[in-house]
């Protein structure tokens, strides 16, 4: 289990080593916002960068990005103008299989920038944020082997999956033990968002899902703040099993 970080910058100061830091100062003070996050804040009072990423393929270690999308709330409310969007060309062949999932070809990214390029802007643009995804883990997995591959240092922004947060939706609402073997549910995005009549975007493009998670998380948010406003560690500690992703 990941040390939370407040736990673990505390024991680096006792032990006089001090936070480490990147090459790159953008991530240092994106990290330090991040170490000072007031987590005792309505859900309501903070911004969340909610992103998604187009892949390869799915292990972390071999895979990598072609397109990464983002866009901010800020008061639960999406911000218009505020986004985020860049294709990215991969050192890696592009498998047919990917192409087939998010239409992304190999001609479309021949002239795109490296990883290398693109993750400056993208940690700028999260700078001191919260991060919201659906299975957002899998998304940071690969964020952060590139943080450290390039800038020696991972995010330190505290996460939000929003399929972690439909299942504690779904808990409460339906709180019965069996429903978690009910095989007619599913947590899929799409799935998730016609469940909720929520506004649709194009599936599997980086940019249109991370607006589907969007609209997912305020949906979300409300529903389960409902009658009880819920402060960001309150909301951690329902799901402690997904509190962090480091």
């Amino acid at each position: 289990m990941n040390m939370p970080h407040a736990i673990l910058t505390r024991l680096r100061a006792m032990l006089g080593l001090g936070p480490r830091t990147s090459n790159l100062p953008a991530l240092d003070e994106n990290n330090r916002l991040c170490r000072e996050l007031d987590q005792n804040r309505l859900l309501s009072d903070y911004a969340y960068t909610v992103l998604d990423t187009e892949l390869t393929g799915l292990s972390a270690r071999k895979e990598e990005i072609v397109s990464i999308g983002a866009v901010r709330i800020r008061g639960l409310s999406i911000v218009p103008g505020e986004s985020y969007c860049a294709l990215v060309r991969p050192s890696i062949p592009l498998p047919k299989t990917s192409t087939l999932i998010h239409r992304i070809t190999p001609e479309a990214i021949a002239e795109a920038p490296p990883l290398a390029e693109v993750l400056p802007g993208l940690i700028e643009f999260c700078k001191g944020t919260l991060i919201v995804g659906h299975h957002v883990g899998l998304d940071m997995s690969f964020l952060n082997r590139a943080c450290r591959t390039h800038h020696g240092q991972p995010l330190a922004n505290p996460c939000l999956d929003t399929m972690r947060m439909a299942m504690l939706w779904r808990e409460k609402r339906t709180p019965s033990h069996y429903e978690q073997f009910n095989l007619n549910i599913s947590y899929v995005l799409t799935d998730l968002a016609e469940e909720f009549d929520l506004p649709r975007f194009t599936a599997h493009e980086a940019l249109g899902d991370a607006l589907q998670t969007a609209y997912l998380f305020i949906y979300l948010a409300k529903k389960i703040a409902r009658n009880n406003p819920l402060t960001l560690q309150e909301l951690f500690r329902a799901g402690q099993s997904w509190r962090w992703y480091m």
